[in-house]
This record gives C-alpha cells, structure tokens and sequence, in this order.
C-alpha cells in the first residue's frame, strides 16, 4: 500500500500543481472520481491488467469509456497512465490530490469511527473539538464501528488519535505483557 501511495504522490503532485495553475481543481476532483469509479469494475480490471492488451487499445478504451466525463488534459493524463502502465495507481492519485486540495483550501478530511452513531448536536460539538485540536477545518466522514465497544477513533491524514475502549484495551494488554 505505502508503495503504491509513493509511486502515486508525483502523479498527484503534478495533477494539484496543474489544477493550481490553472483553476480548475474541481474539475479534476470529479473527473479523478469518474476515473477511480470506472477502474473498480472488475471485468475492466481484468482487461487492464491483461499484459497481452497493448497500450494503444487500452488508451483507445479507457478514452472512449471516458468520453464527456474528462476534458483534453484529463485524457493526456490518462493516456500518460497507460503509457506508463500506472493505472492501478489512480484510486491511490485520487486519494493523495484530495489531501492537498484540502490542505489548500484550508480544511482536512477526518475519518471518524464510532462505536455508536452521533446525534446532531453530538456531531457539531464533536466537529468543534476536532477542528480546535487540529487547527483546521474539518469534514466528518463517520462510520460506525461496533467492535469498537466505545468511544471515537479518528484519522486525520498521517495522525490517529484513538479514544475507544477497544484501543484502550489492547494498549493495556501490551503494557501487562
């Protein structure tokens, strides 16, 4: 995994550099998530990763399959992918281009599991503390997450900060050992 995210950062730098220069961060946001949502199919996946497919009839297939969906620099970055052989990399390019537009825009995605569901209030309180903590704004993607037992566990980029009773428990264990 940590491979794939190194040999997809310089693509992803390269896309938010041009997206930067030319203002048009939305438009490859979406069109890297028609991307990502295309590849997940696995009798495509099946035929990308076919190594008797030249890239020409890859290129020819992934750009008719995308037709209206990207623009001409979206293309030239697709037919680079293919060229490249780099394909299987794009969920992980997404991914890293999603980081620093946030970073940008001066707001960081947070993955938030739960072991039970919050309320509204609950949610908004919770918000304010993180984004008091973190310095930043934050987005919310919370998932409920029973064998948590209790409490929130939380993944803002490279930092994890861990307040459930399952966490607490193993690190109890490890210390008992």
């Amino acid at each position: 995994m940590s491979e794939l995210a190194t040999l997809a950062r310089p693509y992803a730098a390269a896309v938010f550099k041009r997206a930067k220069e030319t203002g048009s961060s939305e438009k490859w946001s979406k069109a890297l998530a028609f991307l990502v949502s295309i590849l997940s199919d696995s009798s495509l996946s099946a035929f990308i990763n076919n190594p008797k497919v030249s890239n020409e009839r890859l290129s020819e297939l992934m750009l008719s399959i995308s037709e209206g969906q990207i623009d001409t620099e979206g293309a030239n970055f697709l037919k680079l992918l293919v060229q490249n052989r780099r394909l299987n990399l794009v969920p992980h390019i997404a991914k890293i281009f999603e980081e620093y537009k946030a970073e940008d825009e001066g707001y960081l995605d947070v993955d938030v599991y739960a072991a039970y569901d919050f309320s509204k209030e609950g949610r908004k309180v919770f918000s304010a503390k993180l984004e008091k903590r973190l310095g930043k704004k934050v987005n919310m993607n919370v998932t409920v997450d029973k064998s948590l037992i209790g409490g929130v566990l939380v993944r803002a980029g490279d930092k994890v900060i861990d307040g459930s009773v399952k966490g607490q428990l193993q690190h109890m264990q490890k210390a008992l050992q």
